[in-house]
């Protein structure tokens, strides 16, 4: 076993010390994390799951990031090896994890395919893989070559009487045997070996049938309100966001945008009570003054308000990741004054007033206008407009009408700046549209990366002579990638362990597996076509989304959920 020293140190609610469990008499459990160290230590779901695991009295759990060049993933906390655990928690948040996790499951002397992992009972060297997190709960059939068990949905409903069957079981039962029992016992867990897929061509799955015993779909997990908001549990003087102390407003949205994967798998949206946030804030170590708050795009106006009269009252410094424009109150900005904050992000998302509608963003012009103001006099020295391209029913109009609401922006900050003594800056940040899945644009085609480029010429050559005016853009290849991912099934899976064993690029990789990714990505989806994602039910109604679909390219809009009285997508009948 390896004697290495433990690479970083953190500590629990401000107090210094390693969080290692001797492992005598405890069941070993892994975490891992497919990113980079920095990023991965301070996301909230990985230190949710870390948190929940590391309770239970008889197990151990230790953390893994990824480690790029091929390097053999070793623990955080005792510098361990990945083979000595009989049991992997893998937690994914996005799509282009996907390969890492292959990559350290290799490195780590684990066999990557599932099938390869043999049916004797798991052990270290043959561990049970789970894997968890929204990406795998969107789709997680990419991924479903690799991994044993999947947890459909949030972990704190069914983690624990996972871990504590594991705990009892796992040493006795055969690999087979172990997975039926838990797919028939507990809810929300996906095996895919119990699941045969017929496909059809051009990407296309005419069917999936589950084994005698094992139901048809797997109905997705979600948490009820937390007595106490969901926080920062872990702060690592390495870790991308050192000195931040975060806590969620909620889960999910209300606001419905179309594009938005989380805005639906999350359904129904639940916003946290204020007195659940004040909780949460008021755990931070006495010496963090830095609070990030996630899911203000979604907040309601009063509780911001509450939690930033809370975070005045204890000389707390405000950080978040993007504002909704139409949710900015004198109190919030008051805040970002003290905070002293000299950078903002606000998301219009569409160029257009009526691409906004298309999208159902649900914001205007002006709202983006008056914020812009807001911000810059609030100190706001920088402001970062996000923006997608490639929405459907896009034109070269509603491209020009992004360049003028940038110019109106820009206007807008001298006008504000000048008499000030000051001049602010504007990050235009421009992605490209990626169609996911169970949102109503999951029917919908990724452009081309020739389309896209030539979009992104035309902002590029628009912009010229706007001074303190910045494009950031990312490459339309990357996004295609994105995309194949995204709307993947097994087969497209196979793909990630040849790219890594040939060395080969995504596109090489699909070709030796006789995969088109243009099928994928860029063909047009009908309302009844069965895709890979089905297996899993958010409860949502197929249905409505095409509905959406239509009512998008129609121009028309549609109101935000009320889960008291709204039954349309299906979800809260």
């Amino acid at each position: 076993m390896s004697q290495r020293q433990p690479v970083h140190t953190d500590f629990l609610a401000g107090e210094r010390g390693t969080l290692r469990k001797k492992w005598k008499g405890k069941f070993p459990v892994a975490l891992i994390f497919p990113n980079r160290y920095p990023l991965a230590v301070s996301n909230l779901g990985f230190q949710l799951v870390y948190h929940l695991a590391n309770s239970l009295p008889d197990v151990v759990c230790e953390r893994f990031c990824y480690e790029p060049g091929g390097l053999k993933p070793v623990s955080l906390e005792s510098g361990r090896p990945l083979a000595d655990f009989p049991v992997l928690l893998c937690s994914m948040s996005f799509e282009q994890d996907f390969i890492n996790l292959v990559a350290m499951l290799a490195a780590g002397n684990v066999a990557p395919f599932a099938q390869d992992r043999g049916d004797a009972k798991c052990r270290p060297g043959q561990p049970l893989v789970i894997a968890g997190g929204v990406a795998t709960f969107i789709n997680p059939e990419p991924l479903a070559p690799y991994v044993d068990l999947f947890v459909a949905g949030e972990a704190e409903p069914v983690l624990g009487q996972l871990l504590e069957y594991l705990v009892d079981n796992l040493a006795q039962a055969s690999r087979p045997q172990l997975l039926a029992d838990l797919a028939g016992q507990l809810p929300g867990l996906y095996v895919p070996r119990f699941y045969e897929i017929e496909y059809g061509e051009r990407g296309k799955i005419v069917g999936f049938a589950p084994l005698a015993g094992i139901p048809a779909r797997v109905q997705r997990l979600f948490s009820p309100a937390p007595p106490i908001a969901g926080h920062s549990t872990l702060l690592s003087a390495d870790a991308e966001f050192a000195d931040l102390f975060l806590a969620e407003l909620g889960r999910g949205c209300s606001r419905g945008c179309r594009f938005c994967a989380a805005g639906f798998v999350y359904r129904p949206p639940r916003l946290w009570q204020a007195e659940s946030i004040l909780a949460a804030l008021a755990a931070r170590p006495k010496e963090i003054n830095r609070v990030g708050l996630l899911g203000m795009e979604m907040a309601k106006v009063d509780d911001l308000t509450r939690v930033a009269d809370f975070l005045l009252s204890e000389g707390c410094a405000l950080s978040f990741s993007s504002l909704r424009a139409d949710a900015i109150s004198a109190e919030l900005c008051s805040l970002l004054q003290r905070s002293n904050l000299k950078s903002a992000a606000i998301a219009p998302d569409g160029g257009s007033e009526r691409l906004r509608g298309v999208i159902n963003k649900g914001i205007s012009e002006e709202d983006v206008l008056l914020a812009a103001e807001a911000l810059v006099r609030a100190g706001i020295y920088h402001l970062k407009l996000y923006f997608m391209i490639g929405l459907p029913t896009e034109t070269e109009e509603d491209l020009e009408e992004l360049l003028s609401l940038t110019a109106k922006v820009r206007a807008v900050l001298l006008a504000v700046g000048r008499p000030q003594g000051r001049l602010s800056n504007i990050t235009l940040s421009v992605n490209s549209f990626v169609p996911k899945a169970w949102t109503p644009f999951q029917f919908h085609p990724f452009a081309t990366p020739a389309e896209l480029k030539n979009k992104i010429k035309f902002l590029k050559k628009g912009l010229v002579g706007q001074h303190n005016v910045r494009l950031m853009v990312d490459k339309p290849v990357n996004a295609f990638y994105q995309a194949v991912l995204a709307r993947g099934d097994r087969r497209v899976g196979l793909a990630l362990a040849t790219m890594l064993s040939t060395n080969c690029n995504w596109r090489q990789a699909m070709r030796v597996n006789g995969i088109s990714p243009e099928d994928y990505a860029m063909r047009q989806r009908e309302g009844d076509e069965l895709f890979p994602w089905d297996i899993i039910d958010h409860g949502i109604d197929k249905r409505y989304l095409w509905a959406e679909y239509q009512r998008a390219l129609a121009g028309k809009s549609t109101p935000r959920c009320d889960t008291e009285h709204c039954k349309r997508c299906g979800v809260c009948r």
